[in-house]
């Protein structure tokens, strides 16, 4: 689990930065074990499809480590936004990007020469610009995301299967191939991956990218983007630079 306490540590330091005192927080999480121990004080609530959070209740809400494996993300975003009251902080973590992307091309490799087609193996993860795209679609004012990579080395692969399992991110992909997969697979793509894969060390890597999502509900108390031309001074007067007609790239006059 040092992934979960790697991200519960951003976000506490996040938290941290933000100049108020939460009283009434809920926790989303499919790891209510973990994430109890690190807001001991928080409402905790499984990551169902219909969360269990009453509307309006909340002045924060933490979504942690799941909306990767959320059928409907948006909807997750949504339930979230209604929870918290007026100017309440929505804060989320979750795997994505190029998460285990040396894993997906291991496994992808070793199927196609073992079984000679391909099926779903490793979990699709959303890209960092996709997912800050869903704050905006759930209706968060103020909408930041950003990412984290952790790089880890293992001895091998195997033990990177076996922190998989701990952390519960096994296949669960409903196109997944549900027969029982062939003994010569899995021994190939773990030959692939300790090939291709390999640091300088002589350890076999895998990346893991953290995404970050922060939003507000709206609120009226909120900045607002003034009005386009409504600005009072020039901003060629506060850079202290010539301005130039639109189109004109010869520049003023050198000495």
């Amino acid at each position: 689990m040092f992934l979960h306490g790697i991200a519960a540590d951003v976000l506490q330091e996040r938290l941290d930065e933000v100049n108020r005192t939460f009283s009434d927080t809920a926790v989303i999480t499919g790891h209510p074990e973990f994430w109890s121990r690190r807001f001991p004080n928080a409402t905790v609530r499984p990551d169902d499809e219909t969360l269990d959070l009453r509307e309006g209740a909340h002045d924060l809400v933490v979504h942690a480590m799941s909306l990767h494996w959320a059928n409907d993300p948006v909807g997750q975003l949504v339930q979230a936004r209604r929870a918290l009251r007026p100017d309440g902080l929505f804060l989320c973590v979750a795997f994505g990007g190029n998460t285990l992307s040396e894993l997906r091309a291991a496994m992808a490799e070793a199927e196609v020469a073992v079984s000679g087609g391909l099926s779903p193996r490793v979990l699709p993860m959303g890209e960092v610009r996709d997912l800050g795209a869903l704050l905006q679609r759930a209706g968060f004012a103020l909408p930041v995301a950003d990412t984290l990579t952790q790089t880890v080395t293992y001895e091998s692969p195997l033990p990177l299967v076996r922190d998989l399992r701990g952390m519960g991110e096994t296949n669960a992909l409903a196109q997944r191939d549900r027969g029982p997969p062939k003994r010569a697979l899995f021994a190939e793509a773990m030959r692939v991956y300790s090939s291709a894969f390999r640091s300088e060390d002589g350890r076999v890597r895998a990346t893991f990218d953290l995404v970050f999502l922060t939003g507000w509900a709206p609120s009226d108390a909120q900045p607002k983007p003034l009005r386009p031309g409504s600005a009072k001074a020039r901003l060629a007067d506060a850079l202290g630079t010539p301005e130039l007609p639109a189109g004109d790239t010869t520049g003023p006059p050198k000495d």
